[in-house]
């Protein structure tokens, strides 16, 4: 049986027409599900009960299961269970302009970053357009709040699941549904050049952000495998030429790793990778995990770094320490989680 919340407002559209009814009854069905957040398919307004029996024998709206929450003085970390026993993560950031969600893209990650908790896990499966706007619709209707901005940014690789992201986006961005904007919706890649370029070009795309974490090949590679098949001058190009289609300004993420890449050097090759303002560059201090070997750079260091990006009129923000207190860290509850049932 299908889930609804992974249907597209065209397919719903399809699916009415194929029953011989008017496609006017999407609205009602689409504002059922994202608007009202209705609890069954039975309890969509304005819609005869005949169709609504014929819905609910056709489609099912099974959300993750929750495993464990944690919170923190400003986030709120959730593990869920997909319905094959997969595990994911979330993360609730409550911000002054409204809740961010932190999204996962797929169980596990192939990109084997060296820095990331969940590179140790490595890809199960890509989740489903409605396991990821199950993740949304959950942590919507327990807390009783609304998400104004979604980062898929948690675990996995956003592109390396190219095809059920964009139907996700197309899904959320509808006004009949969540009616989440572009300037709402950031899609965080560690640089798959090819998907970069077809993003682009992609309506229904949101912002972008690139993990870049190193200025030269050298420490990127060392850091990050994927570049050493997509180098940072081919990472570049393609982001400048996504800038040109989209219009849009790119932001790069930058972990500040002690006395890996965060010397002054480095900031100055990073202002002349950039060159223009067309990029933002996002400095975040480490959320430090188990057994990985890498530090946080020290406050001192990381304005040493801003201040050079500065002083070469780079847009650049250090990015508030979320989540340190909830294990937050992309796949350290997973880990934690997974320890614990093995004791």
């Amino acid at each position: 049986m299908k889930n609804i919340y992974g249907l597209t407002y065209v397919q719903l559209e399809s699916y009415l027409l194929e029953l011989g009814e008017k496609k006017s009854k999407a609205p009602f069905i689409y504002q059922g599900l994202y608007k009202q957040q209705i609890d069954s398919l039975l309890d969509i307004p304005a819609i005869r009960q005949s169709l609504l029996k014929q819905l609910e024998e056709d489609f099912s709206m099974t959300l993750p299961r929750l495993v464990e929450q944690t919170e923190g003085d400003d986030t709120t970390k959730f593990l869920f269970s997909l319905e094959d026993g997969s595990l994911i993560e979330a993360v609730l950031m409550r911000q002054k302009y409204g809740n961010s969600l932190c999204i996962s893209s797929q169980v596990g990650c192939n990109m084997a970053c060296a820095f990331c908790q969940s590179g140790r896990f490595k890809k199960v499966r890509n989740l489903l357009p409605e396991e990821l706007t199950g993740q949304i619709i959950y942590i919507q209707k327990q807390l009783h709040l609304t998400i104004s901005n979604i980062v898929l940014m948690g675990i996995g690789e956003p592109f390396d699941n190219y095809d059920n992201v964009m139907q996700f986006l197309e899904i959320i961005s509808h006004p009949h549904g969540l009616a989440l904007g572009p300037r709402h919706v950031t899609v965080s890649t560690c640089g798959l050049v090819p998907q970069i370029e077809q993003y682009a070009s992609h309506p229904a795309h949101g912002l972008l952000a690139i993990s870049l974490h190193a200025p030269d090949d050298e420490t990127r590679s060392r850091l990050m495998p994927v570049n050493r098949r997509y180098p940072v001058a081919q990472l570049m190009d393609a982001a400048r030429s996504c800038i040109l289609k989209a219009g849009k300004k790119i932001m790069l993420e930058y972990v500040m790793l002690q006395e890996i890449n965060d010397h002054p050097w480095q900031a100055q090759l990073l202002a002349d990778l950039i060159g223009c303002d067309a990029f933002h560059v996002n400095l975040i201090p480490y959320n430090e995990t188990q057994n990985l070997g890498f530090t946080q750079s020290s406050r001192e260091r990381i304005l040493e770094f801003y201040d050079v990006l500065k002083k070469n009129h780079i847009t650049v923000t250090m990015r508030r320490e979320f989540g340190s207190s909830v294990n937050a860290a992309c796949g350290q509850l997973r880990a934690d989680y997974e320890k614990q049932q093995k004791q």
